[in-house]
């Protein structure tokens, strides 16, 4: 079985409903990034120095945070799928002992929503790569928002805008490109029979 990504030829109208595969793999997805998140938090600091070949260089790991929000979508197909895996991943993250402690689920919360009102807006029927894409930058969009009401409010806006534009090429690159290739190897390792593809 192949997957396409370029063209989409979504179906009239779309399953919205669970099966307890698509709970399972949702919630696994999230717990295996709930530990990525955790030693991605521990390995932040470490990127540091990037930012003085740019001031927002490291800005372009972030996405990591946001894989979530569209692998599990990208497979499950479901409603609520993006929401759901990350705020897992999240919930994981937190009980770990992230370094942000309950401020993890609310951007777990802000980046799942974001991507998950972008397969809304697609009425859940198209999940082609300008989509994965749209929703990516969506996640990245709402971290980005959050992060600078919180934690860079005294940023100048030059910087603030760099980091916005950094982050969507990082969702681009790692978000929407990287879960298309982790989709497309779960689909070949024979992980994925009975999902769509």
């Amino acid at each position: 079985m192949t997957t396409t990504y370029g063209a989409s030829a979504p179906a009239s109208t779309p399953d919205t409903r669970w099966r307890t595969r698509d709970i399972v793999i949702a919630a696994v997805i999230g717990v295996a990034f709930g530990v990525v998140f955790w030693a991605w938090g521990l390995a932040w600091p470490a990127f540091e120095p990037l930012n003085g070949i740019f001031p927002v260089a490291r800005d372009l790991l972030y996405a990591v945070w946001l894989v979530p929000a569209v692998l599990a979508p990208l497979i499950v197909r479901k409603p609520g799928a993006a929401l759901f895996a990350e705020m897992v991943a999240a919930g994981v993250s937190a009980l770990i002992g992230s370094q942000w402690g309950v401020d993890t689920l609310l951007s777990g919360f802000v980046q799942g929503a974001a991507a998950e009102l972008v397969f809304a807006f697609a009425f859940y029927r198209s999940y082609a790569f300008p989509v994965l894409a749209i929703a990516a930058v969506a996640s990245a969009a709402a971290a980005w928002i959050h992060d600078w009401v919180l934690y860079y409010a005294q940023v100048s806006l030059e910087i603030q805008v760099a980091r916005g534009i950094v982050m969507a090429i990082s969702a681009v690159v790692i978000v929407a490109g990287g879960s298309v290739l982790l989709e497309r190897s779960l689909r070949r390792a024979g992980v994925l029979e009975g999902f769509p593809g």
